[in-house]
Formats: C-alpha cells, structure tokens, sequence
C-alpha cells in the first residue's frame, strides 16, 4: 500500500475531529487505505459504473491492499485485530470513494467472511477462510429471494431436503452480489424435515446451480447482482454449515453487518458533499464563486450537519458494539436514521451542481444514484422503524 500522509491530515468533511478518537496505529490504517482508495480505486469507478462492470484488476488490487481479512485472526496470514470503531470508518472510507466497491468488498468481507467465521466448525473454517482471507477465492451471500425481501425470515422458499449424507437444494435467490463470479456462494435454505432456516456452500459450478446478473440497474452498477436458480443442487452434508441451525443465528450475523452500512451511508454523504464543496468553490455564477452565494452555504452547512450528526451517532454505535451490549435496535435506528440523512444530503450536493449534477463526469451523479440502493438494502427504513418503534413501546406494530 502507499505510504500515508501525515496523521493530522484529515477529510474536510471531519468537522468535529472524530478520527482523533482512533488509536494513531489503527489511525494509520486508515489512512493508508484512503491513499490506496484514491491512487489505486478511484481512476477505475467511472467507467467500470458507466459499463456495469467490475473491472478484472481490481480484484488484484485488493490483494496487495491488505484490507481484506482485517481483523480475523488465525487463518491464513495473520492480521492484527481492529476496533469496530476503525471497521466503521473503513467502511466510511470505501463508500466514500465508490458504493459499488464497497459493497462488493462488504459482501465479501464483511458478510462472507464473517459468515464463515461465525457458522463455520473449527474445520470448515480452516478449510475455507484461508483462501478467502487471500481473496483467492470471492464469497456470496444468498438470502434473499425474488418473492422475500425483509419478510424472508418467516417466507423463506427455497428448501433443503437431506438424502444420507448430501443435501438437496431448490429455489431461488435474487439480488446476490458478486454471485455472479463468486467460488463460494453460502445458500440460506429451509430444512424440510424441521422447518429451521440453515446455510450450504455451493462451490461455482456446482450442477443445478445457474445465476443470471441482473441488467438494467440505476444503482450500484458495478456490483454484479444475480438472481440464482436452484434445481436439485446437491452439497455434501460436509458443506453445511456447522453453526447456523435456525434464523437466529443468521439474524446474528446481518444485527452486525446493518451497522456497517449506516457506516456505507455516511460514506456516500461525505463523497458527495466533498465534491459539492470543491465544486462550488471553482464554479463561477454572475461573475463570482458559486460558494458565495447564500443558498449554496445553506446545502453545505445542512450537508455538514447531516454528517456530524451521524458520525456521532455511528461512533457510539460502535463503542456499543465494543462493549459487547450492542442490541438489534442499535443497529436498526442507524441504518434508518444515517440512509435517511444520506438521501436528503445527496439530493443537496446534486442540486448546487445544477444541469451538471446528472453527469457522471463530476461523480456527484454516481453517489446520488447509490443512495437509492443503500436506503433499501439490509432492511428497508419502515423495517427499521419497526424495530425500533417495538423497543421503545414495547409493542409489536409488525403486520
């Protein structure tokens, strides 16, 4: 990775020094990840988003990164253990060069890894997490389905009937990222015997298993989403992963990762009101600065609250999580909040852009685009509100 800056180099858009807080060795880790986001990443966004491509090198650029596996220790090369504090601004880091990159980087390893880790047995987690901590090989995420969005917990279709020692696969998934080149999909599936939800690997290739990208998006273009037929596909009872035996335990595992994208959603908001900045500073309107005008510093310093706001919010969330007392609701009331923010911040920094706010030249389109996607994914803002309207009534509003 390239060499970083010095540590008082900090985003503009940090305006309460909220990177301060980090401990200068994981402050460092920071920072060489936004000069190796900015060198290495950002010149590929544009035209990988214009193609609905994910570009072939990026992958080899990760690698030689050292992000990927941050934090999981003990398989594979070692990586030193980070604060959830540090995991959520890298997570900022990412969304704020591209959403795409950092949702495929967050389906792998974020919801990939992890999900190996936590459901995996002592072997399936020597035998998997190695190569995926090398990203030698890509994972997926395969839970929700065509007809199941937030209410796939109690609707989940797609089944799994054991014959011996293998089990049997039949269904279908839709809006999988990276499925469509992943070698190791983890598949959520019902067990026909018992009712309980569980996880399968299904290796690439694997005979039945057919997943089709999903053309046609305004958002997240460069993420390639799949829709997945399963028909009779057989995984060997080995493949099944060993500690995830009802919905619970996959709850488990998506209560940690919702945080991450209220991580994703501050991210968004600071890329694009950088570039609102550093835009209206150049832009000249009736013979001075675009900056100067009054309305202008309104959207700003509405942008900028937004953020504070929830940079705030967000590293509390993460001293929950630290402290080990993080609840569903925690998470759930930053996705809804932070994706609320983003949406209406975006729309802002689109709008001081003017007629060049829809071009993909001056990025600020690409962020306004994404928000869209990451206001919905990973449980929808009414889901959210749901939950955390139950915790503070102690009433169930769920239909």
């Amino acid at each position: 990775m390239t060499t970083v800056g010095p540590l008082e180099d900090q985003l503009t858009a940090d305006f309460y020094h909220f990177e301060s807080l980090l401990p200068d060795e994981e402050r460092k880790i920071l920072l060489k990840a936004r000069t190796f986001l900015r060198d290495e990443i950002k010149p590929l966004v544009n035209d990988a988003w214009a193609k609905a491509e994910l570009p072939p090198e990026l992958m080899e650029k990760f690698r030689g990164s050292g992000l990927v596996a941050l934090g999981y220790e003990g398989y594979g090369e070692h990586k030193p253990a980070v604060s959830h504090l540090l995991g959520g601004m890298l997570a900022m880091e990412l969304a704020r060069t591209d959403a795409s990159v950092c949702t495929f980087f967050g389906v792998h390893n974020d919801l990939g890894l992890s999900t190996f880790h936590t459901g995996g047995s002592e072997e399936q987690r020597e035998r998997f997490l190695p190569a995926l901590a090398a990203l030698d090989k890509v994972a997926a995420f395969a839970l929700t389905e065509p007809e199941g969005g937030s209410d796939v917990a109690g609707g989940m279709r797609t089944t799994a009937r054991r014959e011996g020692d293998t089990w049997v696969l039949n269904g279908a998934k839709k809006w999988i990222g990276n499925a469509t080149f992943a070698d190791l999909v983890v598949v959520f599936a019902r067990d026909v015997e018992d009712d309980q939800v569980k996880a399968f690997v299904v290796e690439k290739g694997t005979p039945g298993f057919r997943p089709e990208k999903i053309e046609g998006k305004i958002a997240l273009r460069i993420v390639q989403n799949a829709e997945i037929t399963l028909t009779d596909v057989r995984v060997p009872e080995a493949d099944r992963l060993q500690r995830i035996n009802d919905f619970r335990d996959v709850a488990e595992i998506l209560r940690q990762t919702r945080g991450g994208v209220a991580w994703m959603s501050l991210g968004v908001m600071i890329g694009a009101y950088e570039l609102a900045l550093e835009y209206v500073k150049e832009r000249q309107a009736f013979g001075r600065p675009l900056a100067g005008f009054q309305m202008v510093q309104d959207h700003l310093v509405k942008c900028l609250g937004n953020i504070t706001a929830c940079w705030g919010m967000l590293v509390q969330l993460a001293r929950l999580q630290d402290s080990g007392i993080f609840r569903d609701r925690d998470s759930a009331l930053a996705k809804a909040f932070v994706a609320s923010r983003m949406r209406e911040s975006v729309a802002w920094c689109r709008e001081v852009l003017g007629g060049n706010g829809i071009l993909l030249d001056h990025d600020v389109a690409r962020f306004f685009a994404d928000a869209e996607a990451l206001y919905s994914y990973e449980g929808t803002r009414e889901m959210q509100t749901l939950i955390v309207g139950k915790a503070i009534t102690g009433e169930s509003a769920f239909v």
